[in-house]
């Protein structure tokens, strides 16, 4: 920019606005489908809860890092470019990551082009096959259990082994794997190794079978008996060298799924950040920071379509993009020409440029001011748990709607019904506000997320979520819009900013990364329903807690402005030591301080 630059506000309005767009469309690429395809690379739920809580934590501390770093040095221009370059290839690297079962036998497409079932979904009752051997064990130690696409025996309906022994040589088996949900009953999922289930219905009948699919083969013992004969120490034997051969994978696929997602969120988490800061100071120099209150709507808008785009390319597309391997890889290609895409809208967006910089320490004065004000201390743990709890949504309502037979377009659809819900219902928000406060906002954004996750525990079909996700214009976006009013009237004079971007890194970031930790290894050791229920009595304990304790804190100091506005006017001293008495003027010379000179 020269000395003097023409400030063209309805033109950077213009690009703000496709730039957000683009970038709604970008993350929904990826971002709410990335646990579904973690799972299917095998990763069981405290591994992707490992995974998530990393990334959660990455981009809590490290935006905002990137973002004083950019700022100090002027190269807020020079790291957007950075970030959508090197996060268009970081996330290509996901593709490279070789899942547990590389067999590409799973994987089909019909003459739609479009994608089979590429495996049984933790959670879903999938009849399989089992070939019974009827020779003696000494020959035919035991029967191979095969899965649609492995032997041409297919699948048989829907039952368990519903018929007697000698009705047929192939009898169908139905299992409910538990990778999802952790669940006490039914198959497991362990370290991506296929556990078989204790099998009602089959009694008195010393058939084994083993699982052939992506961990090593398991004896299968209806009755538990025969499992010391030599057939089955020798099948024994060759399942101790496969177990080490699925274990090995399984350290793999993580580690470079870990490196991947790490490498990925440090070059893309800055992104948004940075270029907030930037279009919030550009329109600063003009007065014009009013209409950059608007510009969420775009990327809520762009979100909404990217997610249900996505979700209705990745069948069609999955078939000639890829041959092995989990489904899912159009996410990752196109977030990748959606970033390209990103890159060129980001060429004319607005980013001032100022001569000369002044250290600045807002961060660490927002920081100071939640811990010395007791009603944001209180505000600041309302979001961390909120934050841990919104996690388990977004880790895990997938996989359980992958588990009833959901399809990635109703899942697409679900994330836009909230988001769009939210937009319509923003034009309520000074009513609601001043109907019922900021506190009982609050509350009634916590209750809807608690009856929120109270009724996904109960999931009974598909499209049973979608009434549910309803609620999200509540439970996200007045719950936000109730903490954005209250770091508004606590916060002193030139914190609003740093304080609203405390809360929606830092604490809430936090908070989603511990939830994410905790949570893969409540879904492994109970189950989904058990995690979902937990976190609704917890956020329910905490309401009850928080509306409590609101009357006993200390009163909120209220400024009068026409006192303030009357004793300015009587000051008759033009000395300079009278103004810096004004703690007004003070502020607002903080605040501008960083254009002087």
């Amino acid at each position: 920019m020269s000395a003097n630059p023409q400030w063209d506000i309805s033109r950077a309005l213009r690009v703000a606005r496709l730039f957000h767009l683009v970038c709604g469309v970008r993350d929904a690429c990826v971002t709410p489908f990335l646990t579904l395809y973690l799972r299917q690379l095998g990763l069981a739920a405290p591994w992707v809860g490992i995974l998530m809580g990393t990334k959660h934590l990455i981009a809590a501390f490290w935006a905002p890092f990137c973002a004083f770093l950019a700022r100090s040095h002027q190269k807020r221009r020079v790291l957007m470019t950075a970030s959508l370059l090197g996060s268009a290839g970081a996330s290509l690297f996901m593709v490279l990551v070789p899942p547990l079962d590389r067999d590409p036998g799973h994987r089909r497409c019909n003459g739609s082009h479009s994608l089979t079932a590429e495996g049984p979904p933790p959670g879903v009752a999938l009849t399989v096959t089992v070939t019974l051997a009827s020779e003696p064990a000494s020959n035919s130690p035991a029967g191979v259990l095969s899965l649609p696409g492995a032997k041409s025996s297919g699948v048989a309906g829907t039952r368990g082994f519903g018929e007697g022994p000698g009705e047929s040589g192939q009898e169908p088996f139905s299992y409910t794997p538990g990778s999802s949900v952790g669940s006490t009953q039914g198959t497991r999922n362990r370290s991506g190794v296929l556990l078989h289930p204790d099998t009602p219905g089959v009694t008195g009948s010393p058939r084994e079978g083993a699982f052939r699919v992506v961990s090593p083969p398991l004896p299968l013992s209806a009755g538990g008996t025969a499992l010391a004969s030599p057939a089955n120490q020798s099948a024994a034997e060759g399942d101790g060298r496969a177990l080490g051969l699925s274990l090995e994978g399984l350290q793999w696929t993580f580690i470079l799924s870990l490196g991947s997602v790490v490498l990925w969120e440090l070059l893309t988490s800055p992104l948004e950040q940075v270029a907030d800061d930037s279009l919030y100071e550009y329109l600063d120099f003009v007065d014009a920071t009013d209409r950059y209150r608007s510009l969420w709507v775009w990327r809520l808008l762009g979100t909404s379509v990217g997610v249900c785009g996505i979700a209705a390319l990745v069948g069609p597309l999955d078939c000639f993009l890829a041959t092995s391997g989990p489904r899912g890889v159009v996410h990752f290609y196109g977030y990748s020409l959606v970033s390209a895409l990103a890159l060129l809208v980001s060429i004319a967006f607005p980013v001032p440029v100022c001569r000369r910089q002044e250290p600045s320490y807002r961060t660490v004065k927002a920081l100071s001011l939640v811990v010395g004000d007791p009603h944001l201390t209180v505000l600041a743990l309302t979001i961390f748990l909120t934050g841990g709890a919104t996690s388990a949504v977004q880790n895990f309502l997938f996989w359980q709607m992958k588990d009833h037979g959901s399809s990635e377009l109703t899942m697409g659809f679900s994330v836009a019904l909230g988001l769009l819900g939210e937009i319509m219902l923003h034009p309520f928000k000074a009513p609601l506000l001043r109907k019922l406060s900021r506190v009982g906002t609050l509350g009634l954004g916590l209750g809807c997320l608690a009856g929120q996750l109270l009724y996904y525990s109960f999931l009974w079909s598909w499209w049973s979520v979608l009434p549910a996700q309803i609620l999200s214009a509540l439970s996200h976006g007045a719950l936000w819009w109730a903490v954005s009013t209250s770091i508004e009237h606590l916060a002193t004079p030139g914190t609003e900013r740093p304080l609203s971007a405390v809360f929606r890194g830092h604490v809430c970031g936090s908070g989603a990364s511990l939830g994410s930790f905790v949570g893969g290894f409540v879904v492994t050791r109970f189950s989904l329903p058990v995690l979902y229920q937990a976190c609704c009595v917890l956020l329910l304990l905490w309401l009850a807690l928080f509306l409590s304790i609101q009357p006993r804190l200390p009163q909120e100091r209220k400024i009068n402005y026409s006192k303030l506005l009357a004793v300015e006017a009587s000051d008759t001293s033009d000395s300079e030591q009278g103004t810096e008495r004004d703690w007004l003027v003070k502020a607002m010379r903080e605040e501008h301080s960083d254009w002087r000179g």
